[in-house]
């Protein structure tokens, strides 16, 4: 049987970093590692064929190969899916489709023949054997979470990588808190379930035995949340890995703000590579924290926490919010004193969606205050609830909220803000190409050509003199920053677009 494995287009987001990757002539981020990984869980006697359409095209002939298509995307991918989905059903080919978008709303997609949801390694194997017996069903579901132990190496093969920036790997699924905003939960629970260090090394095998040698994330909605086992198992089996391979791969992740509270964790997790780490900080205001379910993040001085992580050599990128019940139209202001201060370069910041299956969504519902669904664009500028707050004062708030964070003066300042607390940790590294041409692009695009260039210029050089060891962040984040520009404008301007027809 031949199997065509299809992953949907992202569009033109926070996260999507198009406008950075072709500094570095990359097609896209991150490969889609769920689908990778229902590829090893598949019969070994079946072809399969990869179209990722974030880095290539889906052909006539691609669909004239396929018996069958599986198709898997977040809920930012739901308009690329449709399309993909129509495309499948004129040519007469049997859809298959799993993954959070599907998960969570199955009921949108009429035309997909067959849903295999929630947890592939629970679900798949019920696929296959209906498929077997000639008894498929059109729904697949299990309210029982995985044993991951059990997940297989991803099928890396399939994968062009050199059109890629980074590889994915997973640890572990769930997080224990519940904020009442967040899906994760409803996917994946609050148990902890992970792999063993002896699956993630087989893992970094197989990739290192496919030629990459770049940056991993780790995609896990919370990595510190077993910190016993990181700390007696895998960090160490990583950093032995890392010097035994004389590996120059740098690892980032997600994990919650208490990683400050524990300098031996944050030591180790600098040895074995990581550099980067992802918070949801969501808002410095104490009562909007309690009121979302977000306890662990109040009571605390985060400014204080955040300079502890990075000073441990952790850049923290983060997640912040607005929109809360409790919001008042102070919270822009303090928001963007707050982002200033912490040296949070990259901070994306959104209004307040409800996600299908959160409690924030229920309560939305049952208090008639639901609009719509969310376009899972966590900053398109958009809410998919009706706010107390006034939607005007809200949506003025935060286009001069954006306006303010992403202007190349306040983001340069946190640029050297950031550089000011950090420290590099000590890698082994190796020249690497595209390195030495995102130097030189940036350069001209943002040096000589774009609006930002004293700024550009005079960052440049006084990391040169005063963090020369961090000249190559510095560069990466001046990128960044042209694209969240390009983005921030884009959806700033087709908010108000849409707010004039509205009016």
């Amino acid at each position: 049987m031949n199997i065509l494995l299809l992953y949907p287009e992202f569009p033109d987001t926070f996260w999507s970093f198009k406008h950075a990757l072709k500094f570095i002539r990359k097609q896209a981020s991150l490969p889609p590692l769920g689908l990778l990984t229902v590829s090893s869980m598949l019969p070994d006697t079946w072809q399969r064929k990869l179209v990722d359409l974030n880095t290539g095209d889906l052909t006539s002939d691609d669909l004239e190969w396929a018996d069958m298509v599986f198709i898997s995307a977040m809920a930012v991918q739901k308009s690329s899916a449709e399309e993909l989905i129509a495309r499948c059903r004129e040519s007469a080919v049997l859809t298959v489709a799993g993954g959070p978008l599907f998960t969570s709303e199955p009921d949108v997609f009429p035309d997909v023949d067959h849903f295999v949801l929630n947890e592939a390694e629970i679900t798949l194997p019920q696929f296959l054997d209906d498929l077997d017996k000639g008894q498929l069903k059109r729904f697949y579901r299990s309210d029982s979470f995985a044993d991951i132990m059990d997940s297989p190496v991803p099928d890396w093969s399939l994968l062009t990588m050199k059109n890629y920036a980074s590889m994915a790997i997973q640890f572990s699924r769930g997080c224990p808190y519940k904020c009442d905003f967040c899906n994760v939960t409803t996917l994946f629970g609050r148990k902890i379930r992970t792999k063993t260090s002896r699956q993630i090394i087989g893992e970094l095998d197989a990739l290192k035995q496919n030629g990459w040698q770049d940056s991993i994330f780790f995609v896990d909605d919370n990595f510190i949340a077993h910190k016993a086992y990181l700390k007696k198992e895998l960090l160490p089996a990583l950093i032995e890995w890392q010097a035994t391979n004389r590996s120059t791969a740098k690892l980032y992740t997600e994990c919650s703000i208490n990683i400050a509270d524990d300098p031996e964790l944050m030591d180790l997790m600098v040895k074995a590579g990581f550099n980067q780490v992802f918070i949801g900080i969501e808002t410095p205001d104490s009562s909007a924290l309690e009121a979302c379910g977000k306890q662990h993040n109040s009571s605390r001085d985060l400014l204080r926490d955040i300079k502890t992580i990075q000073r441990a050599g952790l850049e923290v990128q983060g997640g912040f919010i607005v929109g809360f019940d409790t919001d008042t139209p102070s919270i822009f202001r303090r928001q963007i004193e707050f982002i200033q201060q912490s040296g949070i370069v990259t901070a994306m910041v959104g209004m307040l969606q409800a996600l299908p299956g959160t409690g924030l969504y229920e309560r939305m519902k049952q208090e008639g205050r639901l609009r719509c669904s969310s376009t899972g664009d966590n900053a398109d500028s958009t809410t998919n609830i009706v706010p107390k707050m006034d939607i005007d004062i809200l949506r003025q708030g935060y286009r001069d909220m954006m306006t303010s964070l992403y202007s190349p003066e306040n983001y340069y300042q946190r640029i050297k803000t950031l550089l000011q607390e950090y420290r590099p940790p000590k890698f082994r590294s190796r020249f690497r190409p595209d390195q030495l041409l995102a130097l030189g692009r940036s350069m001209i695009a943002l040096g000589i050509v774009g609006s930002e260039r004293l700024h550009y210029w005079k960052m440049l050089i006084w990391t040169l003199f005063r963090q020369h060891r961090s000249l190559s962040l510095a560069i990466t984040l001046s990128i960044y920053g042209h694209h969240f520009r390009k983005v921030c404008l884009l959806h700033l301007n087709r908010e108000e677009d849409h707010a004039a027809v509205q009016a």
